[in-house]
């Protein structure tokens, strides 16, 4: 056969076409979701409320990706002010432009719409997205993330008959932009109006707390299957204890770190934490069962009339859940919480994202660089206003985002001076970052003088969690410190009147925050952000995006809006591989047939 002959002309043409196809469905997958965020009207607890929904779901829809897919989210902002979403537990590897905060992103104004990309590279497990601004969270916005492991890493358990993602949150009837101002004055927030379970209120276990026509969550599921539940607590400042009737909790999973696989009667799960169990339905279905999530650390006659409750429905269930809920830890003390989150391990034999074992990292043989001992201090008045702060530091956000401010090398923006521990002095309003080292070993130490539990959170890592105990941390109290198999996660709790240990490798370069996630700390100040910049010039670091919007000191800059996207379906082949794609195609059809 000859190179002139139609018929090498053709098989030349099929074998080109066959390489094309093969090395664009090689790369990783892209997944396009388009997602309207707008106000919803729904009754929760019985009456009627507004609620943020997007794409008229409250809870909002769920990510269900796979390690190393790309992802691409076209936000449509339809509230009556600016919305960023932001990414609880997703790295974003050098990629800080895609976190969702005003650290990094520029609000997306009403009515406009943005487009998120971003990677989920070299992560699995379970975590939730939701509202970052203006208290947005109170009124929900949120929904999953399930990033599940590449078919050649082995699940460290049996691949579970089902998968069902669990929202509890503390829920209040006024509005979040209510919320906000009662925060802005001082107000505490009291108890909330209820607790709900993926935005349904209680099953109406008891006649006299619960009123009649609530609506509320029903999980249907088969006798002797076992089903991975995935909870996330996306509540605005309480510690919740989940626990579900008759039932034995087996904790695999949290925040994208498999555990050892322990059996638990009931988890106190703190705000902003996520943890995945394998529940066994071993019953005997003579009713259904409660699945109940109750407040804890609190005495007030308001709060014990307030429990979440759904119901476990078996296939052959002879009847209603009836009689009391199963009881909650009998310590309402921090004691028993303490002991039960220092039980949770890593498991160190486990593959997760990589082949490799979790424990091959061992994080207790590397040296600290930096070491950050940050206190926390209740609300208090600074400037006539009420605040809250960290290391005497309340986080003032420029109008010009920190990320933008060093892409465009604009000075005075921020400082890079954020104190390694309190200092002896008033405080103060202030842009003050911490001045991270790239690939260095960083130790945070958060010590709560609050009166009630915090949580932290730090975008673009996960953390060891290596120590907690009451009283205040010293250099003596490394000496406890776990450095095997302390469990790696992005969101931490510290108990009142203690404190928590974390250990962090700074090798993701960007501008990441460092937040309570409890909202009313946050919204009044009790945030940072980590800078880490590679001194040498880093070309895997994302470049800023081009459909970036722009505002504060860069307003100039700003682009007329783009048309809204709408994408359908998901596609293994991206954008510009496809283009190539099809241009190759038309010109070896030219080519072959003319």
């Amino acid at each position: 056969m000859v190179s002139g002959s139609p018929y090498f002309q053709a098989s030349f043409f099929f074998f080109v076409l066959g390489c094309l196809v093969s090395d664009s469905l090689a790369g990783d997958p892209y997944v396009f979701y388009d997602w309207t965020v707008s106000y919803l009207t729904t009754s929760p607890l019985g009456d009627k409320q507004q609620v943020i929904g997007i794409n008229g779901q409250f809870p909002g829809p769920i990510l269900n990706i796979t390690t190393n897919w790309n992802v691409v989210v076209n936000v449509k902002n339809d509230l009556d002010e600016p919305l960023l979403l932001t990414w609880n537990g997703i790295q974003h590897r050098k990629n800080s432009w895609q976190d969702g905060v005003l650290g990094t992103n520029c609000p997306i104004p009403a009515g406009w719409n943005w487009t998120y990309e971003f990677q989920v590279k070299d992560q699995i497990g379970s975590f939730f997205y939701f509202p970052s601004l203006n208290f947005q969270r109170a009124a929900g916005g949120y929904g999953g993330i399930i990033i599940n492991n590449r078919d050649v890493i082995p699940l460290p358990f049996g691949m579970p008959d089902g998968d069902i993602t669990i929202f509890i949150s503390d829920w209040y009837t006024k509005s979040h932009k209510g919320l906000r101002k009662d925060v802005e004055k001082g107000a505490d927030l009291g108890a909330p109006d209820g607790i709900l379970i993926n935005g349904l209120g209680p099953y109406r276990y008891d006649q006299a707390l619960v009123k009649d026509g609530i609506a509320y969550q029903i999980i249907n599921v088969e006798p002797g299957k076992t089903y991975r539940f995935r909870v996330h607590n996306v509540g605005i400042s309480t510690s919740l204890n989940f626990r579900i009737q008759n039932h034995n909790l087996l904790l695999v999973e949290t925040e994208g770190s498999y555990t050892v696989q322990q059996n638990y009667s009931n988890m106190d799960i703190h705000v902003g934490q996520s943890y995945s169990f394998l529940v066994t339905m071993d019953q005997s279905a003579s009713s259904d069962y409660y699945i109940v999530a109750s407040p804890r650390f609190v005495n007030s006659s308001d709060w014990t009339k307030l429990n979440g409750v759904s119901i476990l429905h078996y296939s052959n269930s002879q009847g209603p859940a009836s009689g009391p809920l199963p009881d909650p830890p009998n310590d309402y003390s921090t004691v028993f919480s303490m002991n039960q989150a220092r039980s949770i391990r890593w498991n160190v034999s486990a593959g997760a994202a990589r082949p490799n074992p979790q424990g091959s990292f061992k994080y207790g043989e590397i040296t600290v660089t930096d070491v950050y001992v940050i206190l926390n201090r209740p609300v208090e008045l600074i400037d006539g206003k009420h605040r809250t702060t960290l290391n005497g530091i309340s986080y003032l956000p420029p109008s010009t985002p920190l990320k933008l401010a060093q892409q465009f090398k604009i000075p005075g923006v921020y400082k890079l001076d954020f104190p390694n521990k309190l200092m002896n002095r008033p405080p103060k309003l202030d842009t003050s970052l911490i001045n991270g080292t790239f690939k260095g070993f960083m130790e945070i130490i958060f010590q709560n003088n609050d009166t009630t539990v915090q949580s932290y959170h730090l975008d673009g890592y996960a953390f060891f969690v290596v120590g907690m105990d009451f009283g205040v941390w010293t250099e003596n109290s490394r000496g406890t410190y776990n450095k095997w198999d302390g469990v790696a996660r992005s969101t931490t709790q510290v108990f009142p009147g203690a404190w928590t240990a974390i250990l962090v490798s700074l090798d993701n370069a960007g501008i990441w925050n460092l937040r309570a996630q409890n909202l009313d700390s946050w919204y009044l100040g009790q945030e940072a952000y980590v800078s880490v910049v590679n001194p040498e010039v880093d070309q895997s670091e994302v470049p800023i995006p081009e459909n970036s919007i722009y505002c504060g000191i860069l307003s100039s800059l700003q682009k007329d809006q783009a048309q809204r996207v709408n994408f359908s379906g998901t596609t293994s082949i991206s954008g510009s591989s496809k283009t190539v794609f099809f241009i190759l195609i038309i010109a070896l059809i030219g080519h072959s047939f003319r």
